[in-house]
């Protein structure tokens, strides 16, 4: 009898091990791995989108972007080749921004101005030669007061000398796909050169970049501060973070070559909007432009933030494992440019996984929810296995026998 009883949990261990355990539901081949699925962020092809000019901006090259997505809404000669002034600043912010998430620095570092720092025209702060300040400090001259020699002072903190701090510019600048840029110092200063060139469209990505790190708005966003225990003042060279409505930055710029420049930024209900401005004939126009295109996009568009909609009974058989089935959960949510006015008409399709194949982790792809309006897709989001779900393995098989003889 003992011989028959450890003969017939063999055969069951072995039919537990090797067939599905949802063999007796609906199953289907594997499908896609975990990052199949990704969730679109671009509502590109529904959305009312005009890339020529519209409005009355006064520049030779501008653009609008949305921050989140990336969809430029509005532009004019936007891979135009100009100078950019000061706004070459957003560049060096970035890696200065990289450089403090990293640890290579830290706000309170304290830093000594060298002589090629404090010998920087245009704007500045008048740095003298062995001068300290802390990174912190430099980083608030830079971004309210577009401070040249604290600007390069930081680049050589960074860099080890601002030649090579501008060589991380322009390697930079190529990752992110800034295929109309060339700098030639970090500041923005064009008297002696020819080739310090970028585009609108390029000072969208940048801008775009920066704007990740949201540290940078502590700087960006002051209106007026001060230095040297009150002996400097700073006020923004940026109008627009006294004067428009959820302004967050970034940054002007100004010369001769360059003419009146900006890349403003500004956020409502969740919708955060980039309007570049290059080679505005003046100050007042430069800004007048920056928020007319803000102003369109605001009106015109807004962000959904998209996640799929769970009776919270949904599950996924699982094959070869030691649970039949997993529930699921919503995956990240997916932030979606629409036009304002459709968020009504949106609504969601979601797809399971036919069976997925343990071991299974909670977090996993299991299926999608697909966003549309007017039954045109406008982005998707995963859905995720909310429970771990592990192998059957012959042990396990044993054990899950055992446990049933047990309980009868």
């Amino acid at each position: 009898m003992k011989k028959v009883t450890v003969f017939l949990i063999s055969v069951l261990a072995f039919v537990c091990f090797t067939v599905p355990v949802n063999a007796f539901g609906d199953t289907a081949d594997e499908i896609a791995a975990a990052d199949g699925f990704i969730a679109e962020k671009s509502a590109e092809a529904l959305l009312t989108v005009n890339t020529s000019a519209a409005l009355n901006i006064s520049a030779k090259s501008y653009l609008l972007m949305d921050r989140n997505t990336g969809t430029v809404l509005l532009a004019g000669n936007e891979h135009a080749r100009l100078y950019p002034a000061s706004v070459t600043k957003i560049m060096s912010m970035l890696l200065i921004s990289e450089a403090l998430e990293s640890g290579r620095l830290s706000y309170d570092m304290t830093v000594t101005c060298s002589d090629t720092a404090a010998a920087k025209g245009g704007s500045q702060i008048w740095l003298e030669p062995g001068e300290s300040m802390t990174v912190r400090e430099l980083m608030k001259a830079t971004a309210v007061y577009s401070a040249n020699d604290a600007c390069a002072l930081l680049g050589e903190t960074v860099a080890g000398s601002e030649r090579a701090f501008v060589d991380m510019m322009n390697e930079k600048a190529a990752s992110l796909g800034m295929n109309d840029t060339h700098f030639d110092n970090c500041t923005g200063l064009d008297d002696d050169t020819d080739t310090h060139l970028t585009s609108a469209y390029d000072i969208a990505l940048m801008s775009r970049e920066l704007m990740k790190h949201e540290s940078v708005k502590e700087f960006s966003s002051i209106w007026m501060d001060e230095l040297r225990g009150g002996q400097t003042q700073l006020v923004n060279t940026n109008k627009l973070i006294r004067t428009y409505k959820g302004a967050t930055g970034l940054k002007t710029g100004t010369t001769s070559k360059a003419g009146c420049c900006i890349s403003a930024t500004a956020e409502r209900d969740g919708l955060e909007l980039i309007a570049v401005i290059l080679g505005a004939p003046s100050g007042k126009e430069r800004f007048s432009s920056a928020k007319e295109l803000l102003d369109y996009g605001f009106a015109k568009y807004e962000i959904y933030s998209a996640s799929p909609t769970l009776t919270g009974e949904e599950r996924v058989p699982v094959t070869h494992g030691v649970v039949s089935e997993i529930t699921v959960k919503s995956g990240k949510t997916g932030e979606m440019l629409i036009d304002k006015g459709s968020r009504e008409k949106i609504t969601e399709k979601t797809t399971l996984f036919e069976s997925v194949q343990a071991p299974v982790k909670s977090g996993d792809t299991v299926g999608k929810t697909e966003f549309f309006v007017n039954e045109t897709k406008i982005g998707e989001c995963p859905v995720l296995a909310a429970e771990n779900a592990e192998e059957m393995t012959l042990a396990s098989a044993i054990h899950c026998i055992f446990g049933a003889f047990v309980r009868k």
